[in-house]
């Protein structure tokens, strides 16, 4: 159901919040927020992690009750609210994580808890769901499982899932993050049609560039408090970033000397994972950024090398020296380190400790005998603490409480532990706010300052031509082109990585 459209700056707001506060236990997640969303507009909601934003968004959908304030949704005001409630009043929610069964169809999942009597007519919901995906410019088979899809693919359903409901108010909160441009280009197409039809959208992304394509106003939050709210075509992306971080960022990029002569990392045909032989060298001190559309083969490559998947043929050298890494960690005591795409998953135990999951790496460095040192132990943690700077009243903080930010130092802290000497940085900045990943940068370039050689994937465009050094760029399990910086644009890594042209070896 469509939301009603209002018009001009006097109009009543399809969404108000008023005074919304909200506190945890020594933390004040909102403090006397008041915002107005209209209906048929793109807000844009930004601020460094911490902010606020998943706070903001979980008292909307009645996940979280405020402690005090009130809501208006369509003229009728409330001071808490209830799932039930909200989804009632026309809310919808695309969160980061996945909300889909696995082992039903795209259309089941789709149509979910929309089906009315006792018998499910599966042919007619294909049916229904194949147009309402051709509607939104999206390919997918009805019928296909959706564990059997890419992420990218899945995020494509989760928000099919939402618009399925015609919602009045449609939350997006890092909606991108797992799709590659073309698939952005498509959701930009379903936001505009939403938009048309009067639907309010709340876009949540640490994505600047995004915000100044698609996004009418942006409402910046800082601690827990509202700033100020802009027109997008009011602002600039300098002024942006002073709001969210309360501090100008200068040198986003930081500076870095040469890449030494010497060989870190060497691949001779590598094959495997759904790869084709790949050979490159990385040297010293060198940050070799790889580009690739979704299904390029880059995931999968970082894995063969890191030893996560099998190797079909070809050697690694470190520092000259083959290495045979058939798991994790053999590629570890080898000097490779990976710093994963999923960090909540793959690359730190949320349950457990700072402390812990920065010596679990280091076990050999820190045990005597079958015993762990704990002085030992911590000591490595508060090190690693103060060099990330990692922002934690305690190592003995979960990780769980961390900031995406931090929580990504965490993982990079754990990888250094182990003293590797080439590190994969596999989407160094996902799901990362502004100001933390100028901090990110910052390390990497100490990292290669120190001589680390750094294997950087990534789809941030920006961050490929401001971070490498060089760029190989993959298609289709193949190396498409290896550039030197000097000649890279996004134009160069585009053609390459969509197949429509060959690059030459650098």
């Amino acid at each position: 159901m469509a939301g009603e459209t209002f018009s001009g700056g006097a109009s009543a707001p399809l969404l108000q919040l008023a005074s919304i506060t909200k506190t945890y236990p020594g933390v004040v997640a909102l403090n006397e927020v008041s915002l107005r969303f209209n209906a048929g507009e793109v807000h844009a909601i930004v601020g460094e992690n911490g902010a606020g934003k998943s706070t903001l968004i979980k008292i909307i959908a009645g996940a979280v009750t405020p402690d005090q304030g009130t809501l208006t949704i369509a003229g009728q005001s409330f001071t808490e609210m209830t799932p039930h409630h909200s989804r009632a009043l026309g809310v919808e929610v695309i969160y980061q994580e996945f909300n889909l069964v696995p082992t039903l169809s795209v259309a089941e999942n789709i149509f979910m808890g929309q089906s009315t009597g006792w018998r499910v007519d599966h042919a007619g919901m294909r049916r229904d769901a194949k147009i309402l995906l051709d509607e939104l410019g999206v390919s997918i088979d009805p019928a296909t499982l959706v564990r059997n899809l890419p992420s990218s693919q899945q995020q494509l359903v989760e928000i099919a899932k939402a618009v399925a409901k015609r919602p009045r108010i449609l939350i997006m909160d890092e909606p991108t993050a797992p799709l590659s441009l073309a698939e952005v280009e498509a959701l930009f197409g379903i936001i505009r049609r939403a938009r048309e039809a009067g639907t309010c959208i709340l876009y949540v992304s640490h994505r600047l560039d995004e915000i100044f394509a698609i996004c009418d106003r942006i409402s910046v939050l800082r601690d827990g408090r509202h700033i100020e709210t802009l027109e997008t075509s009011q602002t600039d992306r300098a002024k942006l970033i002073r709001l969210m971080v309360g501090r100008e960022l200068t040198n986003s990029y930081p500076q870095r000397p040469a890449p030494l002569e010497e060989n870190a990392l060497e691949l001779r045909e590598l094959s495997g994972n759904g790869n084709a032989p790949i050979s490159f060298t990385l040297a010293k001190g060198e940050i070799l950024g790889v580009a690739g559309l979704v299904g390029a083969g880059r995931t999968e490559l970082a894995k063969v090398i890191y030893g996560a998947a099998r190797r079909d043929g070809g050697d690694i050298l470190i520092f000259g020296q083959k290495i045979n890494a058939r798991s994790p960690r053999q590629a570890l005591r080898a000097g490779i380190g990976l710093v994963p795409e999923n960090r909540k998953e793959e690359g730190c135990f949320l349950e457990r400790p700072i402390g812990w999951n920065i010596a679990i790496a280091a076990l050999d460095r820190i045990r005597r005998g079958m015993v762990v040192d704990a002085r030992a132990e911590r000591r490595l943690a508060e090190d690693f603490r103060e060099q990330l700077q990692i922002k934690t009243p305690s190592i003995e903080q979960k990780v769980k409480n961390l900031s995406g930010g931090n929580q990504q130092k965490v993982v990079i802290a754990k990888t250094l532990a182990a003293e590797a000497r080439v590190i994969i940085f596999d989407e160094p900045t996902r799901g990362v706010d502004v100001g933390a990943r100028a901090e990110v940068y910052r390390l990497m370039a100490e990292l290669t300052a120190r001589g680390i050689a750094i294997l950087m994937i990534t789809s941030d465009m920006e961050e490929l031509l401001g971070m490498s050094d060089r760029i190989m760029v993959l298609h289709n399990g193949q190396m498409a082109g290896l550039i030197p910086i000097a000649e890279a644009s996004q134009e160069r890594v585009l053609e390459l990585a969509s197949g429509l042209s060959e690059g030459t070896a650098a």
